[in-house]
């Protein structure tokens, strides 16, 4: 069994009513990436079917070592340099899907290379879907305008090129649709979270860490400060989003009601996936909490008992 979407408080779709509506076959740009796979995941969940594409064009674990991957085998696993491969090549790999989601993205310090594979490589996805005449939704996985502002006064000069890639992404969405912009989404979250370990390259946190920073920064003491910072202090203010919420958002796209929009942030990304409430600060609150009671407790049934015998055992000696 796959886990459902309301393993993760995500919202559902009725069956008959995707099928009626055409969305029964998606195809997945990154899919075997952090966003992907769990993109690839919910989608497999809704019973549509899946084709993801990707440079390996295998998939390997991404999101925690606990998981339930049976999903995995009901995916089409495509892989494609979108690069360097030929179109008939590209095309093979995307099929003709109802909808395309593109999770695609690269960091790094090479301006060339960042623009190469934030916006060439998803140029080209869009390019091979739009030759299908089944298409109908086309979404992509950008960066917060809140970010995309920092690049002339707190980035470094190389960030330019990932930037203007994204940039070229979201156009080709555009066109892979005929510039119909109802039939466009672009999901973009400032930071996104999710899985059990820490990771440097790309910067990545923990569920229960980023769990805990989304309900902080979420309080409104935080989000008024956010409005009123500049730059990078702004960016880093604001809550961040959940790689379920993300994945979420991108299925609500292709299946649900949020086509047409362009999801900015935590609090947009978590409406449109059904997202419930960050409670890592409450969490945390709660256990120290128990701890704590444990502490008192303990010190109470164990350490207090023993001082006292202690002492009485000091006043009995000194009497003698």
């Amino acid at each position: 069994m796959h886990p459902s979407p309301q393993l993760y408080g995500l919202k559902t779709y009725d069956a008959a009513a995707v099928t009626v509506e055409g969305c029964k076959q998606v195809t997945v740009i990154g899919g075997t990436g952090f966003v992907g796979s769990k993109v690839c995941e919910l989608l497999v969940a809704q019973g549509v079917d899946v084709t993801s594409v990707s440079k390996s064009g295998s998939y390997k674990r991404n999101i925690s070592d606990d998981d339930d991957e049976s999903w995995t085998s009901k995916v089409t696993w495509n892989a494609a340099d979108l690069l360097t491969a030929d179109e008939s090549s590209i095309d093979a790999a995307i099929g003709s899907p109802n909808a395309i989601i593109s999770c695609l993205g690269v960091i790094g310090n090479d301006s060339a290379i960042l623009k190469q594979g934030n916006g060439d490589a998803n140029c080209a996805a869009f390019a091979s879907a739009a030759k299908n005449s089944k298409l109908s939704r086309a979404i992509y996985v950008s960066v917060s305008s809140e970010v995309v502002a920092c690049q002339d006064s707190w980035l470094p000069e190389f960030f330019k090129g990932y930037f203007d890639g994204k940039a070229m992404a979201e156009a080709c969405a555009l066109d892979a649709v005929d510039g119909d912009s109802t039939k466009v989404c672009l999901v973009k979250p400032s930071f996104i979270y999710g899985g059990d370990k820490f990771g440097l390259i790309p910067p990545r946190v923990t569920s229960d860490y980023g769990s805990f920073i989304e309900e902080l920064l979420s309080l409104g003491v935080f989000n008024f400060l956010a409005d009123i910072t500049p730059g990078l202090i702004k960016v880093a203010l604001r809550a961040p989003s959940s790689v379920e919420a993300v994945a979420g958002a991108c299925v609500d796209a292709a299946l649900g009601d949020s086509a047409g929009k362009t999801l900015e942030g935590c609090v947009e990304i978590n409406e449109a996936s059904g997202q419930p409430p960050a409670t890592g600060l409450t969490d945390a609150v709660e256990w120290v909490k128990e701890k704590t009671g444990e502490v008192v407790e303990f010190t109470k049934e164990e350490v207090i008992p023993k001082v006292v015998a202690k002492v009485e055992e000091i006043q009995k000696a000194s009497k003698k």
